[in-house]
């Protein structure tokens, strides 16, 4: 951390600049704090040279975006960047974000500190960061963002400070003709030999790093420097010193077949089951890491305003421009292009920059650790002389670094400090600085998934606080713990046009998410161009210099001048990008019913009451405390919602939650005082049928002569009802025998038929005399449909007390009897067909969908059979691990898509062949010092949307 220098913006919208935090290829950081209500923040602010780069302005608005999107639990959220001053119009528009401070060291100098982390950290760090994974893989995108300087640990658990190529950069410049040439960390298997990047390359490059915070090395460093992209493509890592435990999980995460690797959601559950949150509670670093983390935060807090001219301390005259004023913030939805930038004519051919062969500022001469070769120059634009990387503590002095202001003398031992700085704090000289980047990326193929026009509302995305940097004595020249690889860059093989060329490295391209182009210039047509290379840094073994042409408007072929190309499709088997996500308020209880409402509504009710959110945007329209621990709502025609209450039935309108109509059930049932609800059996049009039950006194019969009276007793009586929410009355009801303790037994209608519905009573709710004389089997009874008549009981097979069984309207029965499936005639109990199960499994509830009937199993089996014949249609795996429950099902309105959820994910099929389309997995904590979600999915459709819900978040996806 430095003092600000004369030509740091002293504003950033509500926000008082404090001093530079650190600096990176593509941004620097600065502490900032609210003077108003004494909040800090860390901003990101790009460098201008590069901001006025259309592309660069683009991936950053990009990736701003994907922050926004994964704001919350590991990800620090947005701030308020409060008012901002307008730029003038001959200067170009600053980009720049907020997110509060947290206190936090990057991996790769916690290596440096305290070496490797034990495994209990190891497992921590892991799953919180394949949860973050797992969020950006359902989305449909690639994060391409993982890295030891882009990794924090804070106090109760890691962070993610990099979303995406720009913010994970090792080095970044703007050459001539509106180019941008950003070079990254290592490349993946699947890179070498140029194929598409997918998820699964996320998940190699999270095995390298959590090999690397196992061992403080990467696995593939043993060799010539020269090899490293075969190692990469084709050895097998070296694992030895991890634990044993973690070992061959990190092995899963490295197979060179993309296909063989783990899914994100899989590497969380199995390092952490709990979540990460739930491990990390009650501290979960070394006592070294947690003491450098907790003098950060001193550090920070006891910053104070710098007065005007203190950042020139020291300095005499300079030709350095005068400070902006202001800076603004990059908001994705009006963050604009610098004006007057414009690109040049498109030239005959576009011929790559050379890539360097190491990831060393240009303008220092290599230095290579013992018995290291060195590092050949190339000829690059040197980097500004205050993009220095501060990130890592040094491990070997340079032995000559160019001074930055031409006041330092290279010879001297200097660090080369900018004489436009102070120091403060008593931090003394900066130590040493590394000769090479600090953070490393895989290349990537594409970033963020086209964004929804209804997506949420775009912020200040979030990027939790790099640390302050700890002075640290000078270190002998060697390879340390979080130290570089002990030999420069190795390059890929060079074809006729050099590296990255024909013949050579992978060449891939590399679409932006849509973004607004510049107004097109008639004599200009030149495509402005991203060049990706992969540069050797961090301990981490590179991928040598792989080479992308990154497209201004979306694709390499895409022009300024022409519109922007269609949205590209989600990566095979990641999920569609949201229409929008709705996150229950966490101040309330958390949901415990939903429903949709005339596929208008989403209504959820909780402990504390009933809300509506806007199907179409995602937003909360109203919340009524009347409807506290409501059932699940239903439509009483076409204008009111009916939710029914523990102690009344309420219709409330559609439009602001007041109460229409309100029946309690003293009132409705006054023949049945102290009348209590059961659940909702089942609902057909406006008839909806439930259970209900009330105590009675039953006196004593008088006693004989001579006798003494007997005692009187309580007696619980329970019901069978049927009742018209349009017309507001009940239309019969049957006395049922009572269910277990408190006496309302607990019915499902599992088919409705024109003269009756069939009904099966939950397990759990009979009593010891019902299953004693069931002898083990599962019953259902038959009601008229006109007047509640009890038509008969009956058993069917082998059919278990809890055996999943559903109905339709033909008469046929469903029942899972053992291993397998079964259909019956329900009125004859007489077996048509048997569909066999998998071993040691069973069914859950099947569902009908017109000839055909799906199935699920306890084995993570969905399939389909036809109802007529019992014929398998087909069957496949939702490939989630562990046991549980069978997934349930839900079809979309069109009947086309089938989704499974569990307690793990959604996975989503094509119901008529079962091709597995997308799966999805969110967050398995909302909040880092919040208690962890352990709530299965589940998932209501309508149209051609299907809202997945775990606990209080809820994501609204397209389906067929």
């Amino acid at each position: 951390m430095e003092a600000l220098r004369q030509d740091d913006p002293r504003r950033f919208g509500r926000f008082t600049a404090l001093a530079r935090f650190d600096e990176g290829a593509s941004s620097v950081r600065y502490v900032a704090r609210d003077l108003a209500s004494g909040e800090s923040a860390l901003i990101t602010a790009a460098r201008p040279e590069l901001a006025a780069v259309p592309v660069f302005s683009r991936r950053f608005q990009a990736e701003a975006r994907t922050a926004e999107r994964l704001a919350g639990g590991w990800v620090a959220p947005p701030l308020d960047p409060g008012d901002t001053a307008e730029t003038p119009a001959d200067e170009a528009e600053p980009l720049w974000t907020a997110a509060g401070y947290v206190p936090a060291l990057p991996l790769a100098e916690a290596i440096s500190i305290a070496g490797p982390l034990p495994e209990r950290a190891l497992r921590i760090l892991g799953a919180g960061i394949a949860e973050i994974l797992s969020r950006v893989h359902a989305a449909g995108s690639v994060l391409q963002g993982l890295a030891p300087g882009t990794v924090l640990l804070a106090a109760d658990g890691p962070r993610l400070t990099a979303f995406g190529p720009l913010g994970a950069a090792a080095s970044a410049e703007a050459r001539p003709g509106g180019q941008l040439s950003v070079r990254l960390g290592y490349l993946t298997p699947e890179q070498i030999e140029g194929k598409e990047v997918s998820a699964a390359s996320d998940l190699f490059v999270l095995g390298l790093l959590l090999a690397y915070a196992a061992t403080g090395t990467t696995p593939f460093t043993e060799g010539p420097a020269e090899e490293a992209t075969r190692r990469i493509a084709e050895d097998e890592p070296e694992l030895d010193a991890v634990p044993e435990e973690l070992r061959e999980l990190i092995a899963n995460c490295l197979a060179k077949d993309p296909d063989q690797r783990p899914t994100a959601g899989t590497v969380a559950a199995e390092l952490a089951l709990e979540g990460a949150a739930g491990l990390a509670r009650g501290g979960w670093l070394p006592e070294p890491l947690a003491a450098a983390v907790a003098d950060q935060e001193a550090r920070i807090l006891a910053l104070e305003v710098p007065e005007e001219g203190e950042a020139t301390a020291e300095a005499g005259e300079t030709d350095a421009p005068s400070a902006p004023e202001d800076a603004r913030p990059a908001d994705p939805r009006t963050l604009r292009e610098p004006e007057g930038v414009r690109t040049a004519p498109e030239p005959e051919g576009v011929s790559e920059a050379p890539e360097p062969e190491d990831a060393r500022p240009v303008n220092a001469p290599p230095v290579a650790a013992s018995g290291a070769p060195a590092a050949v120059e190339s000829p690059v634009t040197p980097e500004p002389g205050d993009a220095r990387p501060v990130d890592a503590p040094a491990l070997r002095k340079p032995a000559a670094v160019a001074a930055p202001s031409g006041d330092t003398d290279p010879g001297n031992g200097d660090i080369g400090e900018d004489r436009g700085t102070t120091r403060f704090l008593n931090t003394g000289p900066r130590p040493p600085q590394n000769d090479r980047p600090t953070t490393q990326l895989a290349l990537p193929h594409e970033l963020t998934a086209p964004r929804a026009p209804d997506a949420l509302p775009a912020a200040p995305p979030a990027q939790p606080a790099a640390p302050l940097a700890l002075p640290a004595a000078p270190q002998q020249p060697g390879h340390t713990h979080g130290g570089p690889a002990p030999y420069p860059a190795a390059a890929l093989p060079a074809g006729p046009a050099g590296p990255g060329g024909p013949g050579g490295g992978p060449m891939v391209s590399l679409p932006l998410p849509p973004a607004p182009a510049p107004a097109p210039d008639p004599a200009a047509s030149r495509r402005t161009l991203l060049t990706i290379a992969a540069a050797a840094v961090g301990g981490l073994i590179v991928g040598g210099g792989s080479v992308a042409a990154l497209g201004s408007g979306g694709t390499a072929e895409a022009t300024d001048d022409k519109p922007a190309p269609k949205p590209r499709r989600t990566l095979p088997g990641q999920a569609p990008e949201p229409r929008w996500i709705y996150a229950h308020p966490a101040s309330e209880s958390s949901p415990l019913t939903t429903a949709l409402w005339q596929d208008r509504l989403l209504v959820v009710t909780s402990e504390s009451q009933a809300s509506a959110v806007d199907l179409r945007t995602g937003k909360r329209l109203w919340q009524r405390a009347d409807g506290a621990k409501g059932q699940a709502a239903l439509a009483a025609g076409a204008d009111l919602v009916f939710v029914a209450s523990p102690t009344e039935f309420l219709w409330l309108s559609p439009k602001n939650g007041k109460v229409v109509h309100r029946v309690r059930y003293t009132e409705a049932f006054e023949d049945l005082p102290g009348l209590t609800v059961g659940r909702l059996a089942g609902s057909s049009g406006p008839v909806i049928w439930f259970t209900g039950s009330h105590t009675v006194v039953e006196k004593a019969p008088k006693p004989k002569k001579g006798k003494k009276k007997g005692k009187d007793k309580e007696v619980v009586e329970a019901y069978f009802f049927a009742y018209d929410i349009v017309q507001r009355k009940e239309l019969w009801r049957t006395s049922v025998p009572a269910g277990r303790d408190p006496g309302t037994p607990a019915y499902r209608v599992v088919a409705e038929r024109s003269a009756d519905v069939l009904v099966r009573q939950d397990a759990a709710s009979l009593t010891a005399a019902e299953v004693k004389k069931a002898k083990g089997k599962g019953s259902v009874r038959s009601f008229d449909q006109k007047t509640g008549k009890l038509l008969w009981t009956k058993q069917y097979g082998a059919a278990s007390l809890e055996a999943a069984t559903t109905g339709d309207e033909d008469g046929t029965l469903y029942a899972a009897v053992g291993q397998d499936l079964q259909a019956f005639e329900a009125d004859s109990t007489k077996p048509l067909w048997r569909v066999e199960g998998s071993e040691d499994s069973w069914f859950g509830t099947p569902l009908i969908a017109g000839p055909l009937i799906h199935t699920t199993e306890r084995s993570r089996l969905v399939g389909a059979v036809e109802r007529e014949s019992g014929r398998l249609v087909w069957r496949r795996s939702t490939e989630v691990p562990g046991t549980g429950p069978a997934p349930s099902l839900t079809l979309s309105g069109s009947e086309k898509t089938l989704i499974a959820a569990d307690a793990v994910q959604v996975t989503v099929f094509a119901a008529a062949d079962g091709e597995r389309l997308w799966k999805f997995q969110d967050n398995g904590s909302a909040d880092p010092k919040g208690e962890t979600v352990r709530a299965s999915y589940r998932a209501l459709a309508f149209g051609e949307t299907v809202v997945v819900q775990r606990d209080r978040s809820f994501y609204a996806f397209p389906v067929a």
